[in-house]
């Protein structure tokens, strides 16, 4: 049985915080993590409006997008350790997302963490996850736009407590478990079983189930598939009559935990665009490699021909030439 939520709604509405939380239920952005991200758009001190040093554009684009007219990417960013508030954290995890206007689809690909790439700015290569660690959102984007050959025009950074109050206040998600596994949560010394088949799960539990890695014959790849299917789980629950009423409380529950430069004239102008975008809209993308080990530590080779395929794709999705 779905728990309820015991988190007592506030009475005063925003009309923003509604609509970035639609914006992140089309774009998706969880955390895998980042599935519903809200704010108070115009409250300065939140510190949720992030803008970047390059400014509006991406260097590989010629010009600025139009959030509505032109197909945008987004870095979808969930970031480990807040204990210090996500500085120096690793992403946990990354996903491109890709709108297109014309069509109202939504492509999704995800990276794998320990993906051995070029880290732009640092001057090495390791595995992306560490990005973030070496010089926050900015060198992230960087490093994934080099990789991928793609402009990222937004990124939205997510702190998974979100993710978990977001869970809990539409009342769980239920997902089809792939195998029988055994994960830690984040409560010491807490552990969730899951067994193959049909199961609802909390918040705890549901981010117990998108992050386990280790246990997963598939990997980095296994993780990346559930991450999606609680994605899509989620979105399925808020478009429900019941989980639309409660758009307001699951924005105020991640309004102090997210980061993007998104601004509020965008995200209006997207929920606009985008309301009648669903889960069955959006197209998950992987990239292909192999395993390798380099002094003893364990790396992802991303296949090139795989990567320069996808590149391809999304360079057409977003309608730039390369």
């Amino acid at each position: 049985m779905k728990k309820q939520s015991r988190i007592r709604r506030r009475r005063k509405k925003s009309m923003f915080r509604r609509l970035l939380t639609f914006v992140l239920l089309i774009v998706l952005v969880l955390i895998g993590y980042g599935v519903y991200l809200a704010y108070n758009a115009y409250d300065a001190a939140s510190g949720s409006y992030q803008g970047l040093s390059r400014g509006e554009k991406s260097e590989l684009r010629d010009a600025e997008v139009a959030v509505t007219k032109d197909p945008i990417s987004i870095l979808i960013m969930g970031i480990e350790d807040y204990s210090t508030g996500g500085e120096n954290g690793r992403t946990d995890t990354l996903m491109v997302a890709t709108v297109d206007p014309d069509t109202k689809k939504v492509n999704l690909l995800s990276i794998p963490r320990d993906s051995r790439v070029e880290i732009v700015g640092k001057g090495i290569e390791d595995k992306i996850t560490h990005a973030h660690a070496y010089g926050g959102t900015e060198m992230t984007i960087n490093t994934v736009e080099n990789f991928l050959n793609i402009p990222i025009d937004y990124y939205v950074k997510v702190n998974f407590e979100g993710f978990k109050d977001v869970i809990d206040e539409i009342g769980g998600i239920t997902v089809e478990v792939p195998f029988d596994f055994v994960a830690h949560t984040d409560v010491p010394g807490g552990r969730a079983t899951f067994t193959k088949g049909s199961m609802n799960l909390d918040g705890t539990e549901a981010l117990a189930y998108a992050r386990m890695r280790k246990d997963d014959p598939r990997g980095d790849f296994g993780r990346s598939e559930r991450q999606k299917q609680v994605i899509k789980a989620a979105m399925n629950e808020v478009s429900t009559a019941s989980g639309l009423m409660k758009l307001d409380d699951i924005a105020q529950h991640i309004g102090n935990n997210i980061e993007t430069n998104l601004k509020p004239t965008e995200l209006f102008a997207l929920q606009k665009a985008y309301s009648d975008v669903s889960s069955s809209d959006i197209e998950s993308l992987s990239i292909d490699g192999t395993d390798e080990r380099i002094n003893d530590v364990y790396y992802f080779k991303p296949d090139e021909e795989s990567v320069a395929t996808l590149s391809q794709k999304l360079n057409a999705i977003l309608n730039t030439t390369k």
